[in-house]
């Protein structure tokens, strides 16, 4: 990293809207990146067609097929290994992996919260935006994190808030939570291709140039 071009592998387990948003901002050379693979922990994920589309290998580690997280990480790590992606993205990736320490701070997540709040295992997609609003909650957002080894707990890298509106519902709020997903997403790769950020040893993450929570919108 630091050249301009960040070589990534892509996590996923579903649809693949995230690896496809990634696909067209760099193909509209608006994201500095190559995808060297695609991992997916389901056989029957619709993402891999986008994968395919666009002539990227794909490596399915079916996460059913292994009796422990533990046997599942070191096929995917051993998956990925001719590769040599840079940097791991997780695009809806709903399995835990437990990393080589090579992959310490090349590992990151977006999760459409405002971590640490409505986070952890089981919280993802519309049951996200269903507990903000059960809340009560008057701000939402995203939130891009380094991934550790517990769901959603990572160093914090950026954020972006969301005004939760009167009347919204899951779906008005979870379409404008995934419209800045989608430009938040690219921009912090860029910065990865960049050499921009930096994980303190005191876990703090710091981005050289930029706050870590954007305006609301």
């Amino acid at each position: 990293m630091g050249d301009g071009m960040v070589k990534v592998a892509v996590f996923i387990s579903g649809s693949g809207s995230t690896l496809k948003n990634i696909i067209d901002h760099i193909a509209d050379e608006t994201l500095h990146a190559k995808i060297k693979c695609v991992v997916c922990s389901r056989r029957d994920a619709k993402g891999i067609q986008f994968a395919e589309e666009a002539s990227i290998p794909v490596v399915v580690v079916p996460r059913k097929e292994y009796p422990t997280t533990e046997d599942f990480s070191a096929v995917v790590t051993q998956s990925i290994e001719p590769f040599s992606p840079e940097l791991i993205v997780f695009g809806g990736f709903l399995s835990l992996y437990l990393f080589a320490p090579k992959y310490h701070g090349r590992i990151i997540n977006i999760h459409p919260a405002l971590l640490p709040c409505f986070g952890g295992k089981g919280m993802y997609g519309d049951r996200v935006h269903e507990a903000v609003l059960r809340a009560g909650c008057k701000v939402t957002g995203c939130t891009v994190h380094f991934v550790d080894e517990q769901y959603d707990h990572g160093p914090i890298i950026a954020q972006r808030a969301i005004a939760v509106l009167e009347g919204d519902t899951v779906d008005t709020l979870g379409e404008r939570v995934r419209a800045a997903e989608r430009e938040l997403y690219p921009e912090v790769i860029n910065w990865f291709a960049d050499s921009r950020v930096v994980l303190g040893p005191d876990g703090r993450v710091r981005v050289a140039g930029r706050g870590l929570l954007g305006e609301m919108q």
